[in-house]
């Protein structure tokens, strides 16, 4: 069956003077009767040429499902006067929200809570919300956000039923069920007061943006709401919510640049928000509130203000101001500086330390204002702090990883008012059943996620945290600061016979084409690739415009040695080896027919960041090597790898991606002909600019709502989200010389066409939706058209009632994914299980 044939309607497009013919351009109306047909047409050729693999992706759903603990629960969460919990069923696709009240004002112990049992099962269980009952009628269902008064009664609650990120908010009595009758259709988002008298929500323009506050008195009708907030500044989007002291209505306005936070006492509703610090061009801002209770010279509390900020250290500092010195509006700086970032390698590194910026940013960095954790750390990047009644904690990057430390709240008082730097400790990881904690090459052996995230009250005693690691399954943990005591709360069961000991994961560093260290995470079963825990801790990519003909896993395969003479014409010669070591190295070399699934993102600062997944396991299973290099656009190393990875530096995430994928090929720790790539969203177009660069690296990739029209979407202000992505990528409308550097990498315009075929190309599958307003169903469908009208083997699943996260349920996301990896393995020709090595 050959695949469908897109009409060809020349669509002319002229900026600085450069003229592009689109001949797809037509497919941007998806509601057109044409387009329906088309992408029917593509699914239809989708299903026939995947019906081969029908039975590979039954038994990847299987023992996908069959490592679940279908039935099961969440460990409860005191939030005010009850504790909340999550029930998840066998056979239901959502989850149901549940609480239970606590015992008394003293109860911080979480119940114990059956978790085979049905919702609202238990004595005083109560059900929050059903979202199977919810998602009834509807073949997409997504939860936007859930509110609830202080006292438990009243919730607040969005829902999204097409996909396109636009929320319906509804309040619902939790003592009668009965639901008020208004309804704020189509927002962004929205917070209760603690009382549930007002409802603050985010409005979306007609580019998706969300542009203003509005203010809703519960039981008025919708159409008497004031608008509270605007943003005029289309680079901006805004947000609010209630500060965590739950004393303040915060709204927050931001790009990606810079940032803005606005103020009202929950006491005055109808006031008028105050700036906290007025905005400044390239400078990001964020705050918080707490105090130090009973600390003041005669018992009395100190308010505080958290300030988290670049104004002076462009990877962040955490200042704190006591808020007992004077009103609103404070300046940035103000306070005492408790941590701070590394300023190497950032563009404005030197306004914070001169010649910082020429530094590397992987050089250690000391500054004698920082707790002792964060000295000699490299990449620090600063990303937040929470204060407590009872304790503080600090999340951080280091090392390409993220930590998190902590300290008794008595403790950082003492240190606030002494001047002296405070003596948080770091959270380490736990026993690893005897495996040591680091590796041959001095990198660990496990590579952990921790997370602080399950602490919504102020006052509780403990500190929860979680962490895992790309092998071993989550654990949830609870911390006294004061003590050290930690105990394991929930760890997650992977049934069907897992055992995390049977699979390796460690981190190499690879010298990409300009020098820098990039690192990357490898993941695999430890019998089926015994070779990987001796490779080196640093490896160099071969030369970019060598190609496979450098590297020693292509001569092999071409049948030559390195130097370029045949095997069997070979004698000696210093350039290949030195008496037999080039003989010992390729006995010490595994085979060349490992195959590799390689993925990766580097954009919006967004940290690839280990974790866990039970569908992995069936690749590990068969073989498979797992790699994640953390390339720059990414946030691993902190600011700087971000900003050399972004606008007109954004060509080093592909190559990063690229010679990470050379230098493990180059090793002999992966085939190309097995080499398999994935990325979604910004990470799509990382794989139709990989693809394009260097087509002899990958046998196939997997593109997932792929932003491969980048330039098309940046040169117009109003589609959804143009105008803020110009601090992303660069404005190429205003800019010429954006507008050639975006030209030269975009997927879409350097792919091969009919014009310009391709004498090698991956093949591809492409995933998108319909309702997708991230990224527009036309960016993919005009790539695959363009593909497939050159010879390139493309193909194509498209949903119809879903946006940019893909569908929703569980069960309908294991198929999908359980689909997905029976084509990548495939593709790897890596379909059956492998029996290990005895």
């Amino acid at each position: 069956m050959p695949p469908p044939k897109a009409k060809r309607l020349d669509h002319i497009r002229t900026v600085h003077g450069d003229t592009f013919v689109d001949p797809y351009d037509w497919m941007r109306d998806k509601d057109s009767t044409e387009v329906r047909d088309y992408v029917k047409a593509q699914n239809d050729y989708c299903q026939s040429r995947t019906a081969g693999l029908k039975d590979l992706s039954a038994a990847l759903f299987d023992e996908l499902k069959g490592r679940v603990q279908e039935t099961d629960m969440s460990v409860p969460t005191r939030i005010d006067g009850y504790w909340y919990f999550v029930r998840t069923q066998e056979g239901r696709q959502y989850a149901t929200q549940c609480r239970i009240p606590i015992s008394d004002a003293d109860d911080w112990n979480p119940p114990q809570v059956d978790p085979k049992g049905e919702p609202g099962s238990m004595s005083g269980e109560q059900i929050v919300f059903d979202a199977n009952l919810e998602a009834q009628g509807h073949d997409f269902f997504r939860l936007g956000g859930l509110d609830l008064s202080r006292d438990g009664r009243w919730l607040l609650y969005g829902v999204d039923t097409a996909g396109d990120e636009r929320y319906d908010f509804r309040i619902r009595d939790l003592r009668t069920g009965t639901e008020l009758p208004e309804v704020l259709h189509g927002i962004g988002g929205a917070c209760f007061t603690p009382d549930a008298q007002w409802v603050f929500y985010v409005a979306l323009d007609e580019a998706w943006r969300p542009y203003a506050i509005r203010r809703h008195h519960v039981g008025t009708p919708v159409d008497a709401d004031v608008e509270v907030f605007r943003e005029d500044d289309e680079r901006f989007w805004v947000g609010v919510g209630l500060s965590f002291d739950e004393r303040r209505i915060v709204i927050s306005t931001s790009s990606k640049t810079s940032g803005e936070v606005w103020m009202l006492p929950v006491s005055s509703p109808e006031g008028e928000f105050r700036v906290f610090i007025p905005r400044q061009d390239d400078v990001e801002y964020d705050v918080s509130f707490a105090c130090f209770e009973g600390a003041g010279g005669q018992g009395e509390d100190i308010p505080l203000a958290v300030v988290y900020h670049n104004a002076l250290d462009p990877n962040f500092e955490i200042d704190v101001i006591d808020m007992r010195t004077h009103e609103p509006p404070y300046r940035l700086g103000e306070g005492v500086a408790v941590a701070l970032g590394s300023p190497y390698g950032c563009e404005q590194g030197d306004r914070f330390e001169a010649g910082a910026s020429a530094k590397p940013v992987s050089r250690p960095y000391n500054d004698t204002r920082n707790p002792a954790v964060l000295q000699g750390a490299r990449g620090l990047g600063i990303e937040g702090i929470a204060l407590h009644r009872n304790f503080v904690s600090l999340s951080y990057r280091a090392n390409s990883l993220p930590h998190v430390a902590v300290m008794a709240k008595d403790d950082a008082a003492q240190d606030f008012l002494a001047g002296r730097p405070w003596r948080f400790r770091e959270i380490e990881p736990p026993d690893d059943g005897g495996r040591e904690q680091t590796g041959q090459s001095g990198e660990p052996s496990r590579l952990y996620s921790f997370g602080t995230g399950g602490n919504p009250s102020y006052d509780a005693p403990r500190m929860r945290y979680s962490f895992d690691s790309y092998t071993r399954p989550g654990e949830l943990h609870e911390l006294d600061p004061a003590t050290g005591e930690d105990i394991l709360l929930k760890r997650a069961q992977v049934l069907g016979g897992f055992d995390a000991q049977k699979y390796s994961e460690r981190r190499v560093w690879v010298s990409v084409r300009d020098g820098e260290e990039v690192p990357v995470s490898l993941v695999w079963r430890t019998d089926m690739l015994p070779g990987l825990a001796a490779l080196p801790g640093h490896l160099a990519a071969p030369a970019p415009e060598a190609g496979l003909s450098a590297s020693r896993l292509g001569a092999e395969q071409a049948g030559t040695k390195a130097c370029g003479t045949r095997k069997n014409e070979h004698t000696e010669c210093a350039e290949c080896d030195d008496r037999g070591a080039d003989r010992a190295e390729a006995e010490e070399r595994p085979a060349v027919s490992i195959p590799m699934f390689i993925t990766g993102y580097g954009a919006y600062e967004i940290s690839s960041d280990p974790g866990f997944s039970a569908a992995r396991i069936s690749l590990l299973d068969r073989g498979v090597l797992y790699a994640v290099p953390h390339i720059r656009g990414g946030g691993e190393m902190g600011r700087a790898w971000y900003e050399h990875g972004r606008r007109l530096e954004k060509k080093h995430t592909f190559e990063d991606f690229v010679d990470a994928t050379a230098a493990l090929q180059y090793a002999g720790f992966a085939d190309p002909a097995r080499t398999m790539a994935n990325g979604g969203s910004a990470g799509g177009l990382l794989m139709g600019a990989v693809a394009n660069m260097a087509p002899e690296r990958y046998a196939a990739i997997e593109a997932d709502v792929p932003f491969v029209d980048a330039l098309t979407s940046i040169l117009d202000p109003s589609l959804p989200l143009t105008v803020t992505e110009w601090d992303e990528w660069g404005d190429p409308l205003h800019d010429e010389r954006v507008y050639r550097y975006m030209k030269s990498y975009t997927p879409y315009e350097n792919a091969p066409s009919d014009e310009h075929p391709a004498p090698r190309f991956p093949k591809i599958l492409v995933t998108t939706s319909m309702n997708d307003t991230r990224v527009l169903v036309v960016e993919p469908l005009k790539w695959i058209a363009r593909l497939q009208s050159a010879g390139v083997d493309v193909i194509a699943k498209i949903e119809i009632e879903a946006g940019h996260g893909g569908t929703t349920g569980r069960y309908k996301q294991w198929e999908e994914v359980s689909y997905e990896n029976a084509w990548c393995l495939d593709a790897m020709g890596a379909t059956q299980l492998v029996a290990p090595e005895r």
